[in-house]
């Protein structure tokens, strides 16, 4: 970020925000789905770097408050992208398009014979390879889906239908925690 700060001033806010999606976000996103229940002291730091891009992009003082900037930026905070990753991973997992070795660790509660008969039946279960712990306090990712999430056959309905999932996944993380 230092050389990037370097070059903001010869470079559009349009440029620098693109340099700072292209080179910081994907390393703050690199294996984010690792980070899953990590304490808010750690994932704060994280934040941190997230907060000074943003004010990078805007050329905005520490002392200026950061959700508006990251709300104009339309940029989940650190806890809803490692949210973010794990529901695309758990559905990528859940709809064939992950591979075998990550799907293989992910069934169905319904599938297990003492959790039939419970309502939470129709969540989605994980085991060692993705630690889908967030999916047990947000089940509403999975009984809340939009018309165009239904299965169907032929690659590109599927990558059609894993953006619509993706865009009204962000959606709803941005409007719970930027509310």
């Amino acid at each position: 970020m230092r050389q990037i700060r370097s070059k903001c001033r010869s470079v559009s806010q349009q440029v620098l925000r693109l340099l700072i999606t292209s080179l910081v976000l994907t390393r703050l996103d690199y294996g984010n789905a690792m980070l899953a229940g990590l304490p808010s002291s750690q994932l704060n730091r994280l934040q941190s770097v997230m907060n000074a891009a943003a004010r990078l992009v805007f050329s905005a003082r520490k002392s200026e408050h950061i959700t508006p900037l990251l709300h104009d930026l339309h940029w989940l905070q650190v806890p809803q992208r490692i949210e973010f990753k794990l529901a695309v991973h758990v559905y990528r997992c859940s709809h064939g398009m992950a591979p075998p070795y990550l799907a293989r660790e992910l069934h169905r509660v319904a599938d297990i014979d003492s959790r039939q008969r419970l309502r939470s039946r129709i969540d989605i279960c994980a085991r060692s390879a993705i630690d889908a712990s967030c999916y047990h306090r947000r089940p509403f990712l999975w009984r809340r889906r939009c018309a165009c999430m239904e299965h169907s056959a032929g690659r590109r309905h599927v990558i059609v239908i894993t953006a619509c999932f993706k865009r009204h996944l962000k959606t709803f993380l941005f409007t719970n925690s930027h509310a």
